[in-house]
């Protein structure tokens, strides 16, 4: 993996991230690499993959952020009496 072909993380978009981290793991997989290669490719998967599990902990985060705000604007109505018997 030749340094000037790799593309800096932040350049990435989530599914591109997470697309070279499937190669990667594949043709570590395949053990046709030479050691220092196969080093070079560890390294920028393990790189890869701190990155992708920030960006889905900070979604996560962001999501909860929401749903919060969402749960404070609707009125909680269990308390409130039921209507079922009005028409009777």
């Amino acid at each position: 993996m030749d340094k000037t072909e790799v593309t800096p993380l932040k350049d990435l978009s989530f599914k591109e991230a997470n697309i070279e981290l499937e190669q990667i793991v594949r043709s570590l997989e395949s053990g046709d690499l030479e050691l220092e290669v196969a080093l070079e490719k560890y390294n920028r998967g393990v790189e890869l993959l701190n990155d992708l599990r920030e960006r889905l902990a900070n979604a996560e985060q962001r999501v909860q952020v929401l749903l919060d705000a969402s749960a404070a604007t609707v009125p909680d109505t269990t308390a409130a009496p039921s209507t079922a018997f009005i028409n009777e």
